[in-house]
């Protein structure tokens, strides 16, 4: 399905929909920011770290590694800006990380699982408009 005008000047390769550049910016830029925070909280081992980890039976010493993975989750996300393939990585390695902290709140029966649903919900929606910005559908 092509869009009328969609292809850039002398390529055959069809540009990303209009309005997609500024979507995939903000988007991306927000869940790296939200992923950076959440990384932080785990490493400065907060309170509401600790109680979220205690609630689904994790153990606290997990959390730095955690804190790691979000951190390169981040990271990633805005190194896809000089490299697309990274910043896919990046949005595939936090939905399959926030898959697992779901399914961890769900194994206990955990009410509270809408952090982590909402973490989820962004990683899937970077990774989306990440594909969509760079023609991977």
């Amino acid at each position: 399905m092509a869009v009328a005008g969609a292809e850039r000047s002398g390529s055959p390769v069809r540009a990303c929909l209009p309005g997609m550049h500024i979507a995939y910016v903000v988007v991306t830029i927000v869940v790296a920011l939200a992923n950076g925070y959440a990384a932080v909280l785990n490493f400065a081992d907060a309170e509401s770290v600790r109680v979220v980890a205690d609630e689904v039976r994790v153990s606290p010493r997990w959390m730095i590694p955690f804190g790691i993975l979000l951190a390169c989750g981040a990271v990633g996300l805005l190194a896809g800006f000089a490299v697309p393939v990274l910043g896919m990585a990046a949005a595939i390695g936090l939905v399959v990380y926030f898959t697992c902290a779901v399914s961890a709140h769900i194994r206990v029966r955990d009410p509270k699982v809408a952090g982590a649903v909402s973490f989820l919900v962004m990683a899937v929606g970077a990774l989306v408009v990440g594909l969509g910005y760079h023609n991977h559908w």
